[in-house]
């Protein structure tokens, strides 16, 4: 009970070897198999649901009210005691573009060109890719190349930006979200099991290790059917 007492709530008390991220999508219903028909809706109207759900929480008047505008492109360390509340950085889901379900409520399923949400997994105070923004690159897993012609990435280039970086933990964190970078697969060969690999890629990230198919990168099933 004492050595209880010296351990704090707020920041864990050994973060000299903290592991890099893992990552995971959303919509996430089934497993990592995304199937659908294009020309039937009442088979993508759920991933549909689930992202607009997902997306709530990152709303532009949400994060107006919450959130304060940062300074993009470096970290945003903050001082004082660890029990203080600490402020976020807006994530806007306008950010998102052609993947924020704005202008196009269906987040391109209805066209058979889906949008894929990918964030990493919180770790209090690491701060991603050593000074430079980690950025995220998809490929065939496996089976023809060809199969996967185009992916467009938002926000920009597809980075996750440094000023959401270092998470503080849920106790003093509290109106935190978590950056997204969006995957528009807008040329995928239809009626096929395409296997697609997205991963991490910066300094400190891991993405290559076969036991660990979260870390830093992740793979997924798009069956597009029209």
């Amino acid at each position: 009970y004492v050595m209880l007492l010296t351990l704090s709530p707020y920041t864990p008390t050994y973060r000299d070897r903290v592991s890099p991220p893992g990552v995971m999508i959303r919509p996430y219903l089934n497993g990592f198999t995304i199937a659908f028909n294009v020309s039937q809706p009442n088979t993508w109207q759920p991933y549909v649901d689930s992202m607009h759900h997902f997306l709530a929480a990152y709303d532009d008047k949400v994060q107006e009210e919450k959130n304060i505008e940062c300074i993009s492109g470096q970290y945003f360390i903050q001082g004082g005691n660890e029990s203080e509340e600490k402020k976020a950085c807006q994530f806007k889901r306008s950010l998102l573009q052609n993947c924020s379900g704005i202008e196009d409520p269906t987040f391109g399923y209805s066209k058979g060109q889906p949008c894929i949400l990918l964030k990493m997994n919180r770790i209090i105070g690491y701060r991603p890719g050593a000074g430079v923004p980690v950025s995220v690159d998809c490929k065939v897993q496996k089976g023809n190349e060809s199969d996967l012609q185009s992916v467009d990435f938002y926000p920009g280039n597809g980075t996750f930006d440094l000023m959401y970086y270092p998470y503080y933990g849920k106790r003093t964190h509290v109106n935190y979200t978590s950056p997204l970078v969006a995957m528009h697969f807008t040329d995928v060969k239809k009626n096929n099991l395409v296997h697609i690999q997205c991963r991490l890629n910066g300094k400190g990230i891991i993405n290559d290790l076969n036991s660990d198919r979260f870390l830093g990168r992740i793979i997924f099933t798009l069956s597009i059917g029209k």
